[in-house]
């Protein structure tokens, strides 16, 4: 027999590093008596988060995939024993402005159950946090056949053994320059400075053997990261 709404009830972290994002969310699905959702903690970081949700033990974590400090995956990463746990598990859905190839496929294999974008209504929102934390996946519309796809298609492996050399702030900054953002650009979208990204194009460079950003570009164009 299925709960009413009245019964249904589910504790949530939201993550996301635009303080006023977050707000509209909290104002959006955070009346509790309404939606059955309770926002039991906020988080603007990665260090931030993981030190929330662990001491929260939310039942889903609203997770945005570009964070300070690492991204959405290195959360999901150091969250991974709370999402494998026996009893009740942490489940986390991803909620970004982002529908790239990487960011989606990096988050599903970092252990989030689903991941939709930021033009979601409120109501397919709570709908969504619901279904994930009863063991769902969910997708918004157009990426489900994308993921079903990416994961089923023989072309792409398992495990990209060049890109498991970035990190995943390395994986934001390529993704950004192959899409031809000025090194400008890609701080302010990142939050960090131009010598920053500077340092990172380098690194990126010298883990993949490349020697300006045109060959990057090519390369993330051919691994469909663009």
């Amino acid at each position: 027999m299925n709960p009413t709404p009245e019964e249904r009830r589910a504790r949530v972290v939201l993550v996301d590093d635009h303080r006023m994002f977050r707000a509209g969310v909290r104002a959006e699905i955070g009346r509790t008596e309404e939606s059955g959702i309770e926002v039991v903690g906020e988080a603007g970081d990665a260090d931030q988060a993981v030190t929330v949700i662990r001491a929260a033990r939310p039942d889903v974590v609203l997770l945005d995939v570009h964070l300070p400090g690492g991204g959405g995956v290195e959360v999901l990463r150091r969250c991974a024993d709370l999402i494998t746990a026996a009893q009740d598990p942490v489940r986390f859905l991803a909620l970004s402005v982002s529908d790239a190839a990487e960011d989606v496929i990096g988050v599903i294999r970092g252990g989030a159950r689903g991941y939709v974008t930021k033009t979601i209504t409120g109501t397919d929102l709570v709908d969504a946090i619901f279904r994930v934390a009863e063991g769902d996946a969910v997708f918004s519309p157009r990426l489900a056949g994308f993921v079903l796809d990416a994961f089923a298609s023989s072309e792409a492996a398992p495990v990209d053994e060049d890109l498991d050399r970035l990190t995943q702030r390395e994986r934001e900054v390529l993704r950004l320059i192959a899409r031809g953002y000025a090194y400008k650009e890609v701080g302010k979208e990142l939050f960090i400075s131009v010598k920053t990204v500077e340092s990172h194009v380098s690194a990126v460079l010298r883990k993949l053997q490349l020697s300006n950003r045109h060959e990057l570009t090519r390369w993330a164009t051919a691994r469909r990261l663009v």
